[in-house]
């Protein structure tokens, strides 16, 4: 199939890449299991047995009046453990890389069928300037944006950090989530190229 570039022109590329049918079920579980993936899981709290402190009965069994205690980390004592502690947890789950590679093409695809492709030739700035990159994505008639690069060179990425509408990720560093998140694909025909290779 062939797609539209920003000079007017036409970029063959692969019908397997780009001219996949949409899976909205598996492009959900690919979504789903990269946030997972990212959640830290850290979150820690001791039990009543490892609470440091309560060895000793707090007072006798019987002839107090008082509720009978065999230890002051009880749960409901202040100083107390956690009745049903949290503990570190691993919340990734497993996506086979057929499943992952299939969602992106199904992703890649419906992005080139929705027109938000926008793809050039080449893209740089000549300096780190935000205002340069700023004027680049104006001229492009773009607003979110995610740029996706063969590679990355510096004053792109220095230019591009102050932008918090601007995403800069080369071909390696591709995901779903970023795929999914924005309106807008910048993208260089060598970078389409990379992912054609990445992705049949």
């Amino acid at each position: 199939m062939d797609l539209k570039t920003h000079s007017g022109g036409t970029m063959s590329v692969s019908d397997t890449v780009f001219g996949a049918k949409y899976n909205e079920g598996l492009v959900h579980q690919i979504v789903t299991a990269y946030l997972a993936g990212g959640r830290s899981g850290n979150a820690a709290q001791k039990t009543r047995s490892e609470v440091r402190g309560g060895g000793a009965k707090p007072w006798k069994q019987k002839g107090t009046g008082r509720a009978r205690a065999g230890t002051s980390r009880s749960p409901i004592w202040a100083g107390g453990g956690v009745t049903f502690a949290a503990k570190p947890r691993d919340y990734t789950q497993k996506v086979n890389k057929k499943m992952y590679r299939a969602a992106l093409r199904s992703i890649l695809s419906q992005a080139a069928t929705d027109g938000r492709l926008v793809i050039l030739d080449s893209f740089d700035v000549a300096e780190p300037k935000t205002r340069l990159m700023q004027a680049k994505l104006q001229e492009l008639e773009v607003g979110k944006t995610l740029l996706l690069l063969d590679n990355v060179s510096e004053s792109v990425y220095l230019s591009s950090r102050n932008l918090p509408n601007l995403q800069v990720i080369d071909v390696d560093g591709v995901d779903p989530v970023s795929l999914v998140r924005y309106p807008h694909i910048v993208t260089t025909t060598a970078a389409i190229k990379q992912l054609e290779e990445r992705l049949a």
